[in-house]
């Protein structure tokens, strides 16, 4: 599989004054979502490099090498001179990559990446991790609740303008609902995807709403089905395709709508519904020995899969699973979300400021 050479993003070349960044792309959406996020944020020129991996490369990453034995070079966007002052990466994958590329300027070459990493920690200048992955407290770790995103004000505010008349069909206010799907222990099956059905439509029949609804890459489509067959409220729903952003109203849901109802088996989903400020929802799934929360009411969706992730957790290394969990407490603490079913006492905090605080980080490395 040909991939593009090289992307030049941003503003423009890099100044004198203005590290030059790469962004060594992930090969997860939520990963690459998370990269492009920083540096648009960080608002300095940056190119994209993507690479194409080699079905047995995952042995050079295993054992921490550091190198380019796990991609194709030849269908890979060009590692050559001139060298970044910044990488911004993730993935298990990319690592022997990033720490070859700088290996190239004798280390110069400061290197950030975003989750959890499988080579030593301070291999890396700096870690932006969230607590699912239960990385140690390390100067250069720096610990969010939520995942790095691109949702600000401005951008709601674009997305409401395009998205208005779309559903102007369906009566206000709108309750807006995003699916993820099998995770983990977790799994979204038919007996869950309905209980939410039933859960969301009592709460917009309390708040007088229609529901404007998406599914992603991971919904099941029997999942899907289920959730829409038990609706009782006037609904949009989107159903998730490949290559076909121009059409997503993913964005459009979470500017127009009032309150947001995430299922909590993504972590990127919840934060970016936190982002809004708005009140959110989560919707626990069916649990194979770790259930979300204490009093939860979803049973009868087996999957294999999540037995065996249950027995990792249970007996494996805690480097080789993680703890959602740990993300859905921390959000509950600070009174961003409620369970869905529940109620919020008080006023809701301001968003948080997750990005902000990775941006200065990362600008402390280069003087800023």
């Amino acid at each position: 599989m040909n991939q593009p050479a090289s992307a030049a993003e941003g503003a423009g070349p890099p100044s004198a004054s203005t590290p030059r960044v790469w962004l060594v792309t992930g090969y997860r959406a939520g990963e690459r979502s998370q990269i492009l996020a920083l540096a648009e944020a960080l608002g300095w020129p940056y190119e994209l490099k993507q690479l194409a991996y080699r079905k047995a490369g995952m042995r050079t990453a295993l054992l921490r090498g550091v190198g380019l034995q796990g991609i194709r070079v030849e269908a890979s966007s060009p590692l050559t001179p001139p060298w970044p002052d910044l990488v911004i990466s993730a993935g298990m994958r990319n690592e022997p990559v990033v720490r070859w590329i700088r290996a190239q300027t004798a280390g110069r070459t400061r290197l950030v990446h975003i989750g959890r990493p499988w080579a030593k920690h301070e291999q890396f200048d700096l870690l932006i991790t969230t607590p699912q992955y239960r990385l140690p407290e390390r100067g250069n770790i720096i610990h969010n609740t939520g995942t790095l995103h691109r949702v600000t004000a401005e951008r709601l505010a674009l997305e409401a303008d395009a998205w208005r008349a779309e559903y102007a069909h369906l009566p206000g206010p709108y309750l807006g609902v995003i699916l993820g799907g099998n995770s983990g222990p977790y799994t979204l099956g038919e007996n869950t995807a309905a209980l939410i059905a039933r859960r969301v439509s009592d709460l917009a029949e309390q708040m007088g709403a229609s529901v404007l609804a998406t599914s992603s890459a991971r919904t099941p489509g029997k999942a899907l089905q289920a959730f829409e067959c038990n609706l009782s409220v006037p609904c949009d729903l989107y159903r998730w395709r490949p290559n076909d952003a121009a059409h997503n109203p993913y964005f459009g849901i979470l500017a127009l709508s009032s309150a947001l109802v995430v299922s909590a088996d993504s972590i990127s989903m919840l934060s970016e519904a936190c982002a809004t400020g708005k009140p959110v929802y989560m919707a626990d799934l069916a649990a194979c020995g770790y259930p979300m929360r204490a009093d939860s009411r979803v049973a009868g969706d087996f999957r294999l899969g999540a037995l065996m992730y249950s027995a990792l957790m249970r007996f494996g290394h805690t480097r080789l699973s993680r703890d959602l969990r740990l993300v859905h407490r921390a959000l509950l603490e600070q009174g961003r979300v409620v369970w869905l079913g529940e109620r919020f006492e008080g006023a809701l905090p301001s968003p948080p400021d997750d990005v902000g605080r990775v941006v200065r980080r990362v600008q402390a490395l280069f003087g800023g």
